[in-house]
């Protein structure tokens, strides 16, 4: 599930902007003694039969040492073709402890957001069946009112595309306590985050919009969503290992994987994943071995032929030629295959599911670690990319653009973004502060995009393809710019991200400027807060009087004290974060006082400093006192403003619990 992925805390607040098309630029020409550095044309090799043994020699020639050299204790892997599984194979341990091996007819693993391949399918179920109207305002099926948003309802389309609005939602997600549980009767109208987007425009990833489908489906189908899927889904299939159930069910808690941070450290408890409709499936491979080939078969046991094509074949608006969502599954093209799919990642599992509809092949991996340096990811990324290149090759023909067009618009990419994916609206903005994405240029004057390295196994290199779109030589993967009037308003990336865009930074929260901003105010409020005992004690020392007197004197005092509030401030948001950085379940319900607390302190400490700070160098300034103590003040005073300015944008106010 990605609950956890890196790009959702990237986020400051701006406008959502329609898929518009391309801006009007210059188609380039391409001139040969200016051709800038591209991709060989990649020639299709012969592919290699896919059977058994030749699939079981590749995966052992690749697997066991990306997971010894990443420390994942275990993984399995799972290949399907029409209606026939052609390999499932455990690897590592599935209990390092007990020395338990991974074994896909029984190891449960926690598939995480690919558990919503399966809410989809209930979905398209309630709709083949007319209790669902893809394109019917949703709360026509719900208890409680979803407020529009300028004028614009949620509809079930826009939630399966994740273009309904809504910003994230991170309070109610996972946790290591049982009690975390609850129902989505409660859940749905508790957690309900506010919506930043108008439906269908901007693609932001949202855990609680697939929550709220698997609550529809529980209220128009009158059954519990748990009860839904294993009446409809898991027994027709005849899934025996897999459970949306939190905690498991007695007869299958003793299969359960263990997940870990790397192999050399102790198994962690089983994660709760609160919204379970969005990522709480525990299965073992062969059963989504029958989940695949259902699929493949075009809804074979689950669905109508054409209620699994309207599904598959769907292509929202995205970015340009990038990827793109279907109903549920998003696109991933691979050497001219079209594959559709979903990734997953709790915190200790790693998961991801692709089926080729063309070549009739579904492909699964699950590991139950993120590995040393978060190494799961590359680890499928290479899965994909040479799985394919194996055994689904074809022909590559990338286009060009000339150097000096490359070059320029290289550096209209330049700068801060911020993702769709976030929060807005609360203090959870602060997070986006930390997490901003940046482009710049390498050497060479291509663009370079750190954030996105570790996502794929080989070292990125983006050469301009066509007007405003990227390829990496390595993996295909793409870059797709939307540019109007001149300016670059977004950009998307392939590699499974078509339910998020980045932004430009707004120049209010744009940390180019903002982070040293903060560095310098906070270096200066330490150092007058560090003044104040140290002065008391060098006047003790040489036994000399404070040279300020009656309201000179409480000024000052009390512009320290508001220093000091505002360092203990920092300090307890540094907390917050580390503790969030741990352990994502913290934040929902046991770091509740220190929310509370430092939404109070914060706008206190930055509004007090700023009074006082000014009272001091007013008084200064009356007094005629030195240049130096009137020049303290004026520093105090911008380092105020700075503190203000972040409480104000980044929301550090307030009482409300929903974030």
């Amino acid at each position: 599930m990605r609950f956890i992925r890196k790009a959702m805390i990237g986020l400051a607040a701006f406008a959502a902007l329609p898929l518009a098309a391309q801006g009007p630029v210059p188609a380039p020409t391409v001139k040969k003694a200016e051709a800038a550095a591209v991709p060989v044309a990649k020639t299709a090799a012969a592919p290699v039969a896919l059977d058994a043994k030749d699939l079981e020699a590749w995966l052992d020639g690749y697997l066991p040492y990306a997971l010894e050299r990443a420390r994942i204790p275990g993984a399995v892997v799972v290949v399907v073709r029409g209606n026939q599984v052609v390999l499932q194979k455990g690897y590592g341990f599935a209990d390092v402890a007990k020395r338990a091996p991974v074994l896909p007819e029984t190891t449960l693993f926690r598939p995480g957001s690919v558990s919503k391949l399966v809410t989809w399918t209930a979905v398209m179920q309630q709709v083949e069946a007319g209790k669902i109207d893809l394109d019917k305002d949703v709360n026509a099926y719900l208890d409680f009112k979803i407020p529009p948003f300028e004028g614009k309802p949620v509809t079930m389309r826009n939630i399966m595309t994740h273009t309904a609005g809504f910003q994230e939602s991170i309070r109610h997600l996972i946790s290591s306590d049982p009690k975390a549980v609850m129902t989505l009767k409660k859940q749905m109208p508790l957690a309900l985050p506010d919506r930043v987007f108008a439906p269908g425009t901007t693609p932001a990833y949202s855990n609680y919009a697939t929550a709220l489908a698997g609550y529809i489906v529980e209220r128009v189908s009158g059954q519990d969503f748990d009860d839904y899927v294993d009446n409809h889904i898991f027994k027709p299939l005849g899934m025996a290992h897999s459970t949306f159930r939190q905690p498991l069910p007695a007869n299958l808690a003793p299969h359960m994987a263990k997940g870990y941070p790397d192999i050399t450290q102790k198994a962690k408890p089983f994660e709760i994943v609160v919204p379970a409709p969005a990522g709480s499936l525990s299965a073992s491979g062969a059963d989504m071995g029958k989940f695949m080939i259902a699929h493949l078969g075009d809804g074979a046991g689950l669905m109508k032929p054409e209620t699994a094509k309207q599904m598959h074949d769907f292509k929202a608006p995205g970015v340009g030629p990038l990827n793109s969502m279907a109903l549920g599954f998003y696109e991933q093209w691979v050497n001219g295959h079209r594959a559709i799919a979903h990734g997953g990642d709790t915190v200790w599992f790693h998961s991801y599911l692709w089926l080729f509809p063309d070549a009739d092949i579904g492909v699964y991996i699950s590991m139950n670690s993120a590995g040393t340096q978060g190494d799961a990811g590359a680890i499928r990324s290479a899965l994909f990319h040479k799985f394919a290149d194996r055994y689904l090759p074809g022909a590559d023909k990338p286009g060009q653009v000339d150097a000096k067009t490359a070059k320029e618009h290289a550096q209209m990419m330049v700068g801060h973004y911020v993702s769709s994916r976030g929060s807005f609206t609360n203090f959870a903005s602060l997070f986006g502060l930390l997490g901003q994405l940046t482009i710049s240029l390498t050497e060479d004057g291509k663009i370079t995009l750190p954030a996105l390295d570790g996502l794929g196994a080989g070292a990125r290199d983006w050469v301009e393809v066509e007007p405003f779109v990227w390829r990496d030589t390595g993996t295909g993967e793409r870059v797709a710019a939307e540019v109007k009037d001149g300016r670059v308003v977004r950009w998307s990336v392939d590699g499974g991200s078509p339910f998020m865009v980045f932004e430009p930074a707004p120049a209010s929260v744009n940390a180019a400027w903002l982070n040293p901003a903060l560095i310098f105010a906070f270096g200066i409020i330490l150092l007058a807060a560090l003044a104040w005992p140290v002065r008391a004690l060098v006047r003790r020392n040489f036994k000399t009087d404070f040279a300020l007197e009656g309201k000179a004197r409480r000024a000052y005092r009390l512009s320290r004290v508001f220093a000091w509030l505002a360092i203990g401030a920092l300090a307890g948001w540094i907390g917050l974060i580390a503790a969030f950085s741990a352990d994502i379940g913290s934040l929902g319900g046991p770091l509740d006082w220190l929310i509370h607390l430092l939404r109070i302190l914060t706008p206190l400490a930055a509004f007090g400093l700023l009074a006082t700070a000014g009272w001091h160098l007013w008084l200064s300034i009356k007094d005629k006192r030195r240049w130096t103590m009137k020049l303290g003040a004026v520093l105090l005073i911008l380092a105020a403003l700075i503190l203000v300015w972040v409480t104000l944008v980044f929301h550090l106010y307030g009482f409300g619990m929903v974030y």
